[in-house]
């Protein structure tokens, strides 16, 4: 469970930016306005506040996250552009549009915060405090929706503060927010495909681009049970070596995710032993998951054997994400 914390309300202005920012580089979360709605926000390239993000809106899987920056230039650390997505951004950026792309060489965003995935998301909204508080920030910020998961989104800070008060460190109050539904989210990863409605009607898009838009359940292919991004159906990365989950031993040639202090039966066989947090705690436990998959994925083992993790808090998703992992391809 999250810890209840005091969570602190306060009118937007440059001491309520500047205490966002703090906050934010802390590993806090933060809620602030945005022209679409009110996101709750982390820093992207902290992965342990990532997971304090998912626990805290209670997700229950490991969806990739829309990273916030505050202008193209910041997104262009993050992302590769076509021409297509150069033309997007070029017409409707700043506003509420998100590009899904292929991360960037060097992308700082955690693999927490993408799924694990090659492609990640961006945007660059269209408000005043939402960029004073990136410009204070000076990093990309991962910002869903800052309500409970299920729950309608946020478009005033008492949403906010009646659905996710004594779970985060700030709310920013901008008043309420303008356009108040969510970004369109276009692919640009091949031929551009619409994943989500939103804010900005598919018309305008498609004159930008002077042709239609494809739609993510014929644009794409993939596994539909699982998002590429918020939006859109399609796989999460999967290890192509083959995972052993809830393993009391290792067997020969295999290579251990371990959690918690307790040694599996055999660790020493293990030609690589990974934990995903020796104290058993669940946020450092995300935060560790897909680096440590990708690992392990690289060691050339015969198999992934995984150590039981309990299925409380964030453990309900890193239960979800390896079962994904370990199923039949």
């Amino acid at each position: 469970m999250t810890a209840l914390l005091a969570t602190r309300v306060s009118r937007a202005d440059a001491a309520s930016v500047a205490d966002a920012a703090r906050i934010l580089a802390g590993g806090g979360l933060v809620a602030f306005p945005t022209e679409t709605v009110y996101g709750l926000g982390a820093d992207a390239t902290n992965g342990r506040a990532v997971a304090r993000l998912y626990e805290a809106k209670g997700r229950p899987a490991f969806n990739p996250l829309i990273a916030h920056v505050v202008g193209r230039q910041a997104a262009q650390a993050l992302a590769r552009f076509d021409a297509d997505a150069a033309r997007l951004a070029a017409a409707f950026w700043p506003g509420p549009l998100t590009l899904v792309l292929p991360k960037a060489a060097g992308c700082p965003v955690a693999d927490l915060a993408t799924a694990g995935l090659d492609t990640i998301a961006v945007r660059v909204p269209d408000h005043d405090v939402a960029r004073g508080i990136l410009e204070a920030f000076g990093k990309p910020v991962v910002a869903p929706s800052a309500n409970r998961s299920g729950h309608v989104s946020p478009t005033t800070a008492e949403h906010v503060r009646a659905d996710l008060g004594g779970r985060i460190d700030l709310i920013v109050d901008g008043g309420a927010t303008p356009v108040g539904v969510e970004s369109t989210i276009i692919a640009c990863l091949g031929e551009p495909v619409l994943l989500r409605p939103g804010g900005l009607p598919r018309a305008a898009i498609e004159r930008a681009l002077g042709r239609k838009l494809g739609d993510a359940v014929t644009g794409i292919a993939g596994d539909e049970s699982e998002p590429l991004a918020p939006g859109m159906l399609a796989s999460h990365y999967a290890p192509r070596t083959r995972l052993r989950l809830n393993v009391s031993g290792v067997e020969p040639g295999e290579v251990l995710l371990a959690f918690g202090p307790a040694r599996a039966e055999g660790a020493e066989r293990a030609k690589t032993v990974l934990n995903l947090s020796t104290r058993g705690d669940l946020i450092e436990a995300a935060a560790n998951l897909f680096s440590h998959l990708r690992t392990l994925d690289a060691a050339g083992a015969r198999a992934i054997a995984v150590m039981p993790i309990p299925s409380d808090g964030l453990g309900e998703a890193i239960n979800d994400r390896l079962a994904r992992a370990a199923a039949d391809r």
